[in-house]
């Protein structure tokens, strides 16, 4: 029941992220609800495909998909409100980020994966939608930017495999590493951690 509620919170959270992009691009109502759809339901997508679930989950499942199609619905006709919100928005995605991330890897373990693909399919499962996201209105997806994003997902997954490894409750599991991901990712937004670049010669 817990892992049930924590997707759908993530798949919500992500959903409106997604949608109040496609509000910024000026997108209509069609045009809101396709990215805040595949942004809300994108990764557990790719996280079904690469565990072999066929038709995905998301797809089968009314309620996952539902609650992606009325948030993006709702954030459309309430976008005014929502956009001033953007503090509110970060601490709401730096969430479904760790939400995803643990939700991932424990649905993977569930599916007989190992610890190490457990780990990359929860990370995954965390960063696919805002990729298909900015894949969907053309831009760099922020994966390959120096934001500090896929190592938070990468270490709330680890945490919810070392803790199954070490004996620990699924649902414990979950809220260490949904927990430990949310807090590093907004310390990221809060310090402004980032990943090095390179060195480019000056002209």
């Amino acid at each position: 029941m817990l892992l049930k509620i924590l997707e759908l919170a993530g798949v919500a959270v992500f959903a409106a992220s997604g949608a109040l992009v496609g509000v910024t691009k000026r997108f209509d109502v069609f045009g809101v609800c396709v990215v805040g759809v595949f942004t809300g339901i994108g990764g557990g997508i790719v996280r079904d495909v690469l565990l072999g679930i066929h038709p995905p989950t998301s797809l089968t499942s009314w309620p996952l998909f539902g609650t992606a199609a009325a948030t993006s619905v709702i954030v459309f006709f309430v976008h005014s409100a929502i956009g001033r919100l953007r503090r509110e928005i970060l601490v709401l995605d730096a969430l479904g980020m760790g939400l995803f991330a643990s939700t991932g890897a424990t649905i993977a373990l569930g599916a007989g994966a190992g610890a190490l693909a457990s780990v990359l399919i929860g990370a995954t499962a965390a960063i696919g939608g805002g990729i298909l996201r900015d894949v969907l209105v053309n831009e760099v997806p922020l994966l390959l930017h120096r934001d500090f994003y896929a190592i938070p997902a990468l270490l709330g997954a680890t945490l919810v495999v070392a803790g199954s490894e070490a004996g620990l409750t699924g649902n414990t599991a979950l809220v260490v590493g949904t927990v430990v991901a949310t807090t590093v990712r907004l310390a990221a937004l809060w310090r402004h951690w980032s990943l090095p670049g390179p060195r480019l010669p000056r002209d």
